[in-house]
């Protein structure tokens, strides 16, 4: 039989296509497993309000019958029309440590995508930039934080050797909570930000209220189009999208690691922050089952609160309140409230090499950019 490519057409195929994976990572410690039931969700094309606007094909690889490798061919027609691209992506690519496989897998998405009349293809995205998305670069011997992703460092090599060049990188920066002091927390000229953005442009800082859940969602949506509309790559999402990845939090969250900036009761800014509950699942392990990721979701919500790390998801201010200083206010919020419920790290991620208003603060904050990610694009 040989190598050769399947078009997932059937939910048994597509629970193969997630089991992949597993195998891929068997003897990987860092690997955190997601949760089956979630994965199966998320690539349902009848479930996932990703495909209001967008189109897929999902492809395994097989060898002598066996399930070898993974890839996911897309089209994100709201990506296109609001980039003014005409490109196709691909994600979802998983396989054991064999070049013919990786050519196959990328050379069926670039055939994909030539067959739609795309000119290029980026990835990996998995399904799209407002999801996991980029190839770890640097920064292996460490397991990945909630929703980054993780691959072996040969993946790399797949991507040089089938003519796949640099598009962006993504940074991922890291920093210790060592003390509830606020002296040791940020700068003493960070401080004196704060204390100005907060005398001079009247800017509040509230937690986001869990009793209005559905409601606090629409104003962070609002924030987040209007906040990241200039961005690379940028996609706004849809109400559907939003609502979600908001549900899919909604259960780990910590109420006050989430803030919502407002002036004169207006929202201007958020920051998203949430516990690294991958930590446990690197612990729990759950299979790729549906009973098994039953089981370690229980897990993973009966001991959330053993994470000891954090995950600053999104930080955004509007245009018209940027260089404010707002940002700053957002981030002292955050590293308090965490190091007042016994966090003892952090990590902010992902943010552009190219966005010095986010990656300047970060510096000056003693963080440190300890993992990059690669998005890799090939002109068709």
């Amino acid at each position: 039989m040989g190598l050769e490519i399947e078009r997932v057409e059937t939910r048994s195929q597509l629970s193969q296509f997630i089991k992949v994976a597993w195998t891929v990572y068997a003897n990987d410690r860092h690997w955190a497993p997601p949760l089956f039931f979630e994965r199966l969700h998320f690539l349902d094309k009848n479930k996932n309000p990703f495909f209001q606007h967008a189109e897929a094909d999902y492809f395994i690889a097989r060898r002598d019958g066996r399930p070898v490798g993974t890839i996911a061919a897309i089209l994100n027609h709201r990506h296109n029309a609001c980039q003014q691209e005409n490109g196709a992506h691909f994600g979802m690519f998983e396989l054991l440590d064999d070049p013919e496989t990786a050519a196959l897998l990328l050379e069926t998405a670039c055939d994909w995508a030539r067959q739609r009349g795309t000119d290029k293809i980026i990835g990996p995205m998995n399904l799209s930039t407002n999801d996991e998305c980029g190839m770890l670069l640097e920064g292996f011997g460490r397991p990945p934080v909630i929703m980054m992703t993780y691959n072996p460092p040969y993946y790399l090599d797949f991507m040089a050797a089938n003519g796949f060049h640099k598009a962006m990188d993504l940074l991922a920066w890291e920093s210790e909570i060592s003390s509830t002091n606020e002296q040791e927390l940020m700068p003493s000229k960070l401080l004196r930000v704060v204390e100005k953005v907060r005398q001079k442009h009247k800017v509040t800082i509230r937690p986001v209220n869990m009793r209005t859940w559905d409601e606090e969602v629409g104003r962070l949506r609002t924030i987040y189009n209007q906040a990241w509309q200039r961005n690379w790559g940028f996609v706004p999402m849809t109400e559907a999208e939003i609502q979600q990845l908001a549900d899919s939090l909604k259960s780990i969250l910590d109420p006050a690691l989430v803030f919502v900036a407002e002036v004169a009761g207006q929202p201007v800014g958020f920051g998203l922050t949430v516990p690294d509950v991958n930590q446990l699942l690197c612990e729990i392990r759950p299979g790729p089952s549906l009973l098994s990721s039953y089981l370690g979701a229980a897990r993973l919500l009966w001991g959330k609160r053993r994470a000891k790390g954090i995950r600053v998801i999104a930080l955004g201010v509007v245009e018209a309140y940027r260089q404010r200083g707002v940002d700053a206010l957002l981030y002292y919020e955050t590293a308090k409230a965490a190091a007042q419920r016994g966090y003892t790290w952090a990590e902010a991620s992902w943010i552009l090499e190219t966005n010095d208003a986010m990656n300047r603060p970060l510096a000056l904050m003693g963080m440190r950019v300890y993992k990059k990610y690669r998005l890799f694009e090939k002109q068709l």
